[in-house]
């Protein structure tokens, strides 16, 4: 069975069920089926997800951020301890370990920016290890999880501009 593709097809669509997935496959559905359990197990997939462009819904009851936290690393345990201290947050979207000025990046959501900015203030700031913060507020999304969440109305310039000297 061809695990990539049987992966690339769940995050694509993960709505499609055993079933769907053996007849695209070309496999039993029996062995997609178990396949997916051991890589729930294993987590190798970690959830199944809805992608929603709650601007739409919302309106401006939802504020992204993205925060990168830059930290002093601990003996013994590295970038490790503090990440687990930052993404148990409820707040904390995603995170990361990057390259760059920062150590960190979070996306981060709230109702309103001060109730961003505080958390980032009260919870993210105050942690031992902590050195600074960079929060950077998201204006507008274009594209999540590789899909467009545009209404569409932008336009699409598909060809080059004439550069001249």
């Amino acid at each position: 069975m061809n695990i990539q593709e049987l992966l690339r097809l769940l995050e694509k669509d993960a709505r499609l069920n055993a079933r769907d997935l053996a007849e695209i496959l070309g496999e039993d559905e029996q062995e997609v089926a178990e396949q997916i359990d051991e890589m729930e197990k294993n987590k190798i997939i970690c959830g199944y997800h809805t992608v929603i462009n709650y601007n739409k819904v919302l309106k401006d009851e939802l504020v992204m951020a993205f925060i990168e936290v830059d930290i002093k690393p601990q003996r013994d345990k590295g970038y490790d301890y503090t990440a687990s201290l930052i993404a148990n947050y409820p707040e904390v979207d995603s995170m990361y370990l990057i390259t760059g000025d920062s150590d960190f990046i979070c996306l981060v959501q709230g109702k309103t920016m001060f109730e961003v900015a505080r958390f980032v203030s009260d919870k993210i700031a105050c942690i031992q290890d902590v050195n600074s913060t960079k929060t950077l507020f998201v204006l507008k999304q274009y594209k999540q999880s590789g899909l467009l969440t545009g209404d569409g109305k932008e336009k699409v310039i598909e060809e080059r501009l004439v550069v001249s000297a």
